[in-house]
């Protein structure tokens, strides 16, 4: 069945984040593309399914059994043909706090952690807040084309210098739209089981893989990168279900999994919301038509922030994300300060987008839209920029 992206959601007062400009300063007219959910309502099926449950009228203490695994592990197995078994999953409220407990667990105050700049910020957080030390290998914008490339001469010393416990993978990348080869997976896996770095990669992006490109889940390469890998999925930005706290994670070496989950039981997590389960299970069931459908969607958004930004060189370059929803805008071309190009967008053009900064100093002069929103949106936030710049 057609699918409509184009029907506009108020979602004013529902308790949401990227909504909610009043509560974070920005002025109460700014079109909200920022955070990264989407404005589209989550698939009918499951809709259908989280109606049944609240029908049904108790929500008490939940858990899955082999049904739910195998609806999660047919997904990864179909979509990216990465094999996983029963044991290695490990069921969390989303993977920024996978993310966390994975720094918590399998390092120790002092110890280096490194990441890819720039990159989603809780990445840096994960970091700093547990009194890890922080390391940096900045991604190479190659400037002719606007695509980032990986230093691997960098990425090796930094992790040798510094003698690197844990890197922090994101694929596909955010906010810089690379989908990483198996080839540049290879390089950075093989340096990493050169120098005993344990890999946490962050996948939730992995449903969004536009044409020409493909995902390859790190752990899959191979069952040495697998053994030092705790892999992070979730259908949390695949289906619009981030308010239902629930992220797959799959570890598959015994004794990683076991230090991941005691570090799990220090936090006091245990069981996950019904809704959240009931959910997955649904999306991974009945939602890849809609998926694909969304997909074809999306493009079509991107074909039109990518025709506004070649109609103004002088002030913006776009290249088009291999993966994930988001546009990472270079607005360097204005000579702007960070905080100059902040007024500038969210003042004067009323668009609410994300500071390139907020995600490393890598990000200075650009800016993040989320264009996972009906066509309308797009083309009212890009005639709102385009009249300011």
């Amino acid at each position: 069945m057609p699918y409509n992206f184009d029907t506009l959601t108020d979602r004013t007062d529902t308790y949401s984040i990227k909504a909610d400009a009043k509560g974070r300063g920005k002025p109460a007219d700014a079109l909200p593309l920022w955070v990264a959910d989407m404005d589209f309502k989550a698939p009918p099926c499951v809709l259908d399914a989280l109606e049944k449950e609240v029908r049904h009228g108790i929500f008490g203490y939940s858990d899955t059994g082999r049904e739910y695994y195998e609806t999660v592990s047919r997904w990864q197995r179909e979509r990216f043909g990465f094999h996983t078994q029963e044991s290695w999953l490990v069921k969390s409220p989303g993977v920024v706090v996978a993310i966390h407990i994975a720094v918590r667990g399998l390092t120790a105050p002092g110890d280096a952690v490194l990441i890819q700049t720039p990159v989603y910020h809780p990445f840096h957080s994960a970091v700093t807040l547990t009194g890890r030390k922080l390391i940096t290998n900045e991604l190479v914008n190659e400037e002719d084309s606007g695509r980032y490339t990986i230093d691997f001469a960098d990425f090796e010393a930094k992790i040798a210098g510094n003698q690197v416990k844990l890197f922090i993978l994101c694929n596909p990348h955010n906010p810089v739209g690379r989908v990483w080869t198996k080839e540049e997976l290879t390089q950075m896996g093989e340096i990493c089981l050169r120098y005993g770095v344990t890999v946490v990669s962050d996948e939730i992006h992995q449903d969004f893989i536009f044409e020409g490109h493909r995902h390859v889940v790190f752990a899959g390469l191979s069952k040495k990168f697998s053994d030092i890998t705790i892999t992070c999925t979730a259908p949390s930005k695949t289906f619009n279900l981030a308010g239902l706290m629930l992220s797959n994670i799959f570890v598959s070496d015994p004794a990683l999994r076991d230090a991941f989950a005691r570090e799990y039981e220090r936090a006091g997590l245990s069981q996950l919301g019904v809704m959240g389960l009931v959910a997955c299970k649904a999306a991974y069931e009945g939602g890849a038509d809609w998926l694909a459908q969304l997909l074809t969607y999306l493009k079509g958004n991107m074909d039109l922030i990518d025709q506004w930004a070649a109609a103004h060189p002088d002030a913006v370059r776009f290249r088009r994300p291999e993966g994930t929803y988001l546009a990472w805008l270079d607005f360097r071309w204005l000579g702007l300060s960070t905080k100059e190009l902040d007024d500038l967008v969210t003042n004067k053009a009323k668009v609410w987008l994300s500071a390139g900064t907020a995600f490393g100093a890598a990000g200075a002069g650009f800016m993040r839209l989320n264009a996972a929103s009906p066509r309308s949106i797009i083309e009212e936030a890009l005639r709102r920029m385009s009249a300011v710049i």
